[in-house]
C-alpha cells in the first residue's frame, strides 16, 4: 500500500526550469485510489453553484470541504466496487443517456452543453460523473434492491393496516438529515454523532434555513439537494419517520430519530391526502416503436416517425396497419394497442408524453430508454383500483421501504470496510 500511495504521491508534482512546483495535492487515500485537492475543489465548486441555483446559502467553505470530501470518498468506494466486479457503462450507453438529460430540459445536446459551459461546468467532467452515477445506480441495484424480498403475510398486513387506517393513505413532502454511525461504533462515537444531530436540529431551530443545515451536516446521498425527499406516501416511509409525522405540523422538525444507519431528523414541509380513496384515471393508447441501435441511429427513428407521423395525420393512414409494419415493439402485431394502464405503469418519459394528449391525438416522436415512439391516446376513463392492482402496488410500497432503508445500511458498511485516510489537514 505505502509504495502506492509514494507513486501516487510522487505524479502530483511536475518539474519547472525553477525547480519542482506542486500543482495538486491528496486529501484522502480511499483502498488504492486517492481523492486530489483539485477533485475536491472542482466538487465543492459545483456544490456551491447548485445550492446558489437552488436558492440556498451555502455552508462556509471548511464545514462544505469537509462534507464533499467524505462524498467523495463514499463515491470512490462504490465505483472501486463496481469496477472490481465488473460493472461497466459504453459509451452508446453514455451517449444517449446525456441525450435524454438534454431533452428532458427541453434542449437541443448542443444547446444544453452550451448551457453548462457558461454556469462554469466543463462538458467532459459532467459527462464523466453521468457515467459514475449510472454505474452507482446499476451497482446499487445489484447490490441492494434486487435482493429485497416482500413476502405475502407482509403485503397482507399492509393492506390491513390500510383499511383499518385511512391516515395511512397520506402523503407527506419531506426533507431530511442523516448523521451516519459506523456500525458497531463505540458509546463515546455514538455521543458525538448524537451531538452532531441536535446540534443541527438546533440551527433549524434557531432560524437557519433546512437546505442550508442539511448541506452542512447530512451524510446522505440527498444533502446537496436541501436534504429533499419529494412526495412519499405514509407506507414507503420508516416506521420511525411515519409514527413522528402523524403528530406534526407543516414546518416542524422531529427530534433526531435513531435508526440503525444514524440519527435522522425530519422537516415535514407538506401533507396531503387521506380520506377515502380517489378513483384513476385509466388509459387506453397504442404506439409505433423504432429502437435504436448500430444500425439504426437516433436520428433517422425520428425522421422514420415523423413520416409515418404525417401520413397518418394527412394522409389517412390506418395507425395499426402502420404499427403492425414498423413497430419493433411486442404489440405490434395488436396494431400497437396496450391494454389499459395506470400511472406508473411507464417510463416516466413516455407517461408524460401521453398524460399530454387529447383523446385521439398523435404524439410527435417521444424518446425512451427503449427508442422512439408515437403514441396515440384512444380512450380514458375512472376507475377504481382492482384487488389485483392494491395488492402490485402495496408489494411496491414495501419494496421501496425496505429499499430505501437496505440501502443506507449498505453505504453504512461499506464505508466502515473501506480504508480510508484522511490529509485534508495538511497543509
Amino acid at each position: 500500500m505505502r509504495k502506492v500511495i509514494i507513486l501516487l504521491a510522487a505524479l502530483a508534482v511536475v518539474g519547472s526550469a525553477h525547480g519542482v512546483t506542486l500543482v495538486d495535492r491528496i486529501v484522502a487515500v480511499v483502498n488504492k485510489d486517492v481523492v486530489t485537492y483539485s477533485e475536491l475543489n472542482e466538487a465543492v465548486g459545483m456544490a456551491e453553484r447548485q445550492l446558489r441555483r437552488q436558492g440556498t446559502p451555502a455552508p462556509e467553505r471548511p464545514v462544505l470541504e469537509r462534507q464533499m470530501l467524505e462524498r467523495l470518498i463514499l463515491d470512490k468506494a462504490q465505483l472501486q466496487l463496481a469496477r472490481e466486479t465488473g460493472i461497466r457503462i459504453d459509451e452508446l450507453q453514455l451517449d444517449r443517456a446525456v441525450e435524454r438529460i438534454a431533452q428532458s430540459n427541453n434542449m437541443t445536446l448542443a444547446d444544453f452543453r452550451k448551457a453548462l459551459e457558461s454556469d462554469g461546468v466543463v462538458f467532459d467532467a459532467w459527462r464523466s460523473d453521468v457515467r459514475s452515477q449510472m454505474i452507482m445506480a446499476r451497482l446499487r441495484e445489484r447490490e441492494v434492491e434486487n435482493k429485497v424480498q416482500v413476502s405475502d403475510t407482509e403485503v397482507d398486513l399492509f393492506l390491513e393496516q390500510a383499511k383499518n387506517r385511512p391516515d395511512e393513505r397520506s402523503e407527506y413532502n419531506l426533507a431530511h438529515i442523516l448523521v451516519r454511525v459506523p456500525e458497531g461504533a463505540s458509546p463515546e462515537r455514538i455521543r458525538e454523532a448524537r451531538s452532531r444531530a441536535e446540534q443541527a436540529a438546533a440551527e433549524v431551530k434557531g432560524g437557519s434555513p433546512f437546505a442550508r443545515v442539511a448541506a452542512a451536516y447530512s451524510d446522505a446521498p440527498d444533502a446537496l439537494q436541501g436534504g429533499a425527499l419529494g412526495w412519499r406516501s405514509h407506507q414507503r416511509l420508516p416506521e420511525i419517520f411515519a409514527d413522528a409525522l402523524a403528530k406534526m405540523n407543516p414546518g416542524e422538525i422531529t427530534p433526531p430519530l435513531r435508526s440503525p444507519a444514524g440519527f435522522h431528523i425530519v422537516q415535514l414541509i407538506d401533507r396531503r391526502g387521506a380520506g377515502a380513496e380517489a378513483p384513476v384515471l385509466q388509459t387506453r393508447l397504442r404506439h409505433i416503436l423504432i429502437r435504436t441501435n448500430e444500425a439504426v441511429s437516433e436520428a433517422e427513428a425520428r425522421r422514420k416517425l415523423l413520416d409515418l407521423r404525417e401520413r397518418i395525420v394527412t394522409g389517412g393512414a390506418d395507425f395499426a396497419e402502420l404499427a403492425r409494419a414498423n413497430s419493433d415493439d411486442g404489440t405490434a402485431a395488436r396494431g400497437g394497442e396496450l391494454d389499459w394502464i395506470y400511472p406508473g405503469d411507464t417510463v416516466p418519459e413516455f407517461e408524460r408524453a401521453y398524460q399530454e394528449l387529447k383523446v385521439g391525438e398523435i404524439s410527435q416522436p417521444v424518446r425512451t430508454p427503449f427508442g422512439y415512439h408515437l403514441i396515440q391516446v384512444l380512450e380514458r376513463r375512472s376507475s377504481d383500483l382492482s384487488p389485483e392492482r392494491k395488492r402490485l402496488q402495496a408489494r411496491q410500497a414495501l419494496r421501496d421501504r425496505k429499499a430505501d432503508e437496505a440501502y443506507q445500511e449498505w453505504l453504512r458498511q461499506l464505508r466502515d470496510q473501506t480504508y480510508v485516510e484522511l490529509r485534508l489537514e495538511e497543509r
